[in-house]
C-alpha cells in the first residue's frame, strides 16, 4: 500500500496549530501557557485535558490520554491514520503524495468512488420518480398521510423504487454502470447465482426509499419501506452489506444532525427513519436513529465525536424499553451520560407529535430523567418487590446495566440512587455490580472474550527522562550520542534502554514539534504510550547538565546492581578460587569507578 512519507507528516503537523484544531471542537480556557477543557475521552466535571501549544500535544491528567493533532483525530473522530493526516493536510492546503504507487490500492479507491456514484444516481432517480411518476401516486399519498411535504421529501431525498425493477436497472445501465457495480453496491444480485445470463434483480421495488448517508453526506445505501398491506416483505429492507454500507456503523440523519447536536449539547436517539424525519421537521434537528438494528458500540463512538450527552426516545412498549437498555449499555460504557424520555403508552415520537404537538414534546425532553430514574419509574409499578424471584430478577437486570458504566463517580452515585429507591443496602447492591463486572464476557461462539488493551512499554524512570530530553533538546541528544559507548551495557539491561537507543539513532529535529510528533507516530504503539505518559515534562534551563546528571545516575545504578550480583556469587561455597579472585578484582574496579561518580547520584 502507499505510504505517507514521515517528512510530509511532519510538514502537516508543523502547519497545524493543535490549539486551533481542538478549539474548533470545544471551547478552551487559557491556563498559564497551556489551554484546558473537559476531556472528550472520559466524563469529568473539572477540566483536566491540557493542550500544550509549545509542544503541540495534548494530555489528560484524568484518563492519561495524550497525543498530537493526528492522534486527536484518530481517537476523537475514529479515523484511520492516513485519513487523519489527509484531513489535516486539507485543512492546511498541503498536497499529500504517497511514497509508492500501489495499483491495488488505486483500484480499491476507484471502486469505492464508483459505488458512491451509483448510490447517488439511484437516490436521484428514485426521488425523481416519487415526484413525477404517475405510478408513484400511492407513495405520495402515504407521505401526505404522515404529514410529509414536498419540501421534506426534497430535503431528505426521499424516493420511490419502481414496481418494475427492470426500469431501474435499465436506467443505471444507460448511465454507464455495470452489473458488477450494481451487485457490489448492495442494490441487488443475480437472479440465478449459477447462471449469470439469467440477469439481475433489484432488492428494492414498489417501496419508499430513504437514502442513507455517511458523516460527509455521501449516499452509501438505502432503507426502503413497503407501502402495501399485502406486501409480505419486512417493513423496512436495507441495502445489503457492501464496502460502503454496514448498518451497525451508520446512523440515519447524522449528516444533517451534527450541527444541531453541537448547538443543543445533546443527541436525541429514536428508533426509525420516519420518526427521525418527523422530529427534524418539528424542529428537533439533533435527532438520529439506527437502521433497524440494535444500537451498537460503533454507533456510540460515532456520537461521542459530537456530544457528551444523549437522550433516548424509543417507543413506549417492552421492545422499546429493551432497545433502550442495549443502547444505554454501549453509551455508558464509553462515558456518555444517558437520559430517557417516557412516551405515553401506545405512542411513538411521530404519533405523539401529531396528537400533542412540538411544544409538549419539547417539555418532555426538558423533563427527561436520568436513565435509571426513568427505568425504575417504568419497572416498579410492574414489579412485586415482596416476591423474591421478581426482586432478584430486577436487581440482576439493574446491576448488569450499572456494571457497564465507565465513569466511577457516576456509577457510585447511581448505585446509591437505586439502593435508596429499592430500599436495600448500598453495599449490598454495590456487591451485585462488582459481581457483574467480574463475570467473563463471551464472543458469539461462546468462547471467553477479554478485551486486551495495549499496555505501554515499561521504562525505567531515568531512561524515560533521558528519552524526553532527547526529544526536546538537540544539545542533550548530541551529548547522549557521545556517551553511547559507555552506556551500551546499562542500556541493554535497563527497561526502556532500547527505546532511548532508537531515539538517538534517528535523532528527530527537536526544533520542529511536527518532526518530533511525526517521529513518535513511527514507533510501536506501546512505545508511543510510554513516551506520552510523561510528555508534559518541562525542559530544564541547561538540558546538557541535566542529561549529564541522569547519565551519572544511570551508570551508578547499573554498577551497584552489578556489584550486588557479583557479591552474591562470592557467597557460593563451591566457587573455584581462580574465579573468586577475578570477581574480587572486578568488584574493586567497580568501586573505584563509583568513587569517581558524583555521590549525589548513588542510590
Amino acid at each position: 500500500m502507499g505510504r505517507i512519507p514521515e517528512e510530509t507528516v511532519a510538514q502537516v503537523l508543523d502547519a497545524t496549530d493543535i490549539v486551533d484544531l481542538i478549539g474548533s471542537y470545544f471551547p478552551l480556557k487559557r491556563a498559564g501557557t497551556n489551554f484546558v477543557c473537559n476531556c472528550p475521552f472520559h466524563q469529568e466535571k473539572t477540566a483536566s485535558f491540557n493542550i500544550n501549544p509549545a509542544g503541540q500535544y495534548y494530555h489528560c491528567f484524568g484518563c492519561k490520554e495524550s497525543g498530537n493533532a493526528i492522534g486527536f483525530l484518530i481517537n476523537y473522530e475514529n479515523l484511520p491514520f492516513i485519513d487523519a493526516v489527509k484531513k489535516l493536510a486539507d485543512r492546511a492546503n498541503i498536497p499529500i503524495i504517497e511514497d509508492v504507487y500501489d495499483p491495488e490500492a488505486d483500484k480499491r479507491r476507484r471502486r469505492i468512488s464508483r459505488l458512491k456514484e451509483i448510490n447517488n444516481e439511484a437516490a436521484r432517480y428514485f426521488h425523481k420518480l416519487l415526484l413525477k411518476s404517475p405510478d408513484a401516486q400511492h407513495a405520495r399519498d402515504y407521505l401526505k398521510s404522515r404529514g410529509f411535504s414536498k419540501e421534506t421529501a426534497e430535503k431528505w431525498l426521499i424516493g420511490w423504487a419502481p414496481k418494475n425493477s427492470s426500469i431501474f436497472l435499465n436506467h443505471l445501465k444507460a448511465k454507464g454502470f455495470n452489473g458488477g457495480e450494481f451487485k457490489n453496491a448492495g442494490l441487488g444480485n443475480l437472479r440465478d447465482k449459477d447462471n449469470p445470463r439469467a440477469g439481475l434483480y433489484s432488492k428494492f421495488y414498489d417501496q419508499l426509499s430513504f437514502p442513507i448517508k455517511n458523516d460527509y453526506g455521501d449516499v452509501v445505501g438505502f432503507s426502503c419501506r413497503i407501502l402495501r398491506a399485502d406486501d409480505k416483505r419486512g417493513k423496512y429492507i436495507n441495502t445489503a452489506d457492501s464496502p460502503l454500507f454496514n448498518k451497525s456503523n451508520l446512523l440515519f440523519g447524522l449528516d444533517q444532525a451534527r450541527k444541531a447536536i453541537g448547538r443543543e449539547k445533546f443527541a436525541l436517539i429514536c428508533e426509525g427513519q420516519v420518526d427521525t424525519i418527523v422530529l427534524h421537521e418539528a424542529g428537533f434537528e439533533n435527532t438520529v436513529s439506527g437502521l433497524g438494528t440494535a444500537f451498537t458500540e460503533q454507533h456510540a463512538r460515532m456520537l461521542k465525536r459530537y456530544t457528551n450527552h444523549v437522550t433516548l426516545c424509543y417507543d413506549a412498549d417492552s421492545a422499546g424499553l429493551k432497545a433502550a437498555d442495549k443502547a444505554f449499555d454501549h453509551l455508558t460504557a464509553i462515558g456518555l451520560p444517558v437520559k430517557l424520555v417516557h412516551l405515553p403508552a401506545g405512542h411513538d415520537p411521530d404519533t405523539y407529535l401529531q396528537e400533542f404537538g412540538p411544544d409538549q414534546f419539547k417539555e418532555l425532553l426538558e423533563n427527561a430523567r436520568d436513565f435509571f430514574d426513568a427505568k425504575l419509574d417504568s419497572l416498579l409499578p410492574q414489579t412485586n418487590l415482596s416476591s423474591a424471584s421478581e426482586r432478584a430478577e430486577l436487581l440482576s437486570d439493574l446491576s448488569k446495566s450499572v456494571a457497564q458504566m465507565s465513569d466511577a463517580l457516576l456509577q457510585d452515585a447511581t448505585i446509591q440512587i437505586i439502593a435508596t429507591r429499592l430500599r436495600i443496602g448500598t453495599d449490598e447492591f454495590r456487591q451485585l455490580v462488582v459481581t457483574q463486572k467480574n463475570k467473563p464476557t463471551y464472543d458469539r461462539r461462546g468462547n471467553d472474550h477479554v478485551e486486551i488493551k495495549t499496555q505501554p512499554t515499561i521504562l525505567d524512570k531515568t531512561i524515560s527522562y533521558l528519552c524526553h530530553l532527547s526529544l526536546k533538546s538537540n544539545e542533550a541528544a548530541e551529548y547522549l550520542c557521545e556517551q553511547l559507548d559507555s552506556l551500551y551495557e546499562p542500556l541493554q539491561e535497563t527497561p526502556g534502554g532500547n527505546l532511548l537507543q532508537t531515539i538517538l539513532a534517528r535523532r528527530p529535529d527537536t526544533s520542529s514539534s511536527g518532526t518530533v510528533q511525526a517521529f513518535l507516530l513511527t514507533l510501536p504503539e506501546p512505545d508511543q504510550l510510554a513516551l506520552r505518559q510523561d510528555f508534559n515534562i518541562e525542559i530544564p534551563e541547561n538540558p546538557v547538565a541535566s542529561a549529564t546528571e541522569a547519565v551519572t545516575l544511570l551508570l551508578a545504578t547499573h554498577l551497584q546492581k552489578k556489584e550486588a550480583a557479583l557479591r552474591a556469587q562470592l557467597a557460593d561455597p563451591n566457587l573455584p578460587p581462580d574465579q573468586m579472585i577475578l570477581i574480587v578484582e572486578e568488584i574493586k574496579h567497580m568501586q573505584e569507578f563509583l568513587k569517581n561518580l558524583d555521590s549525589r547520584f548513588i542510590r
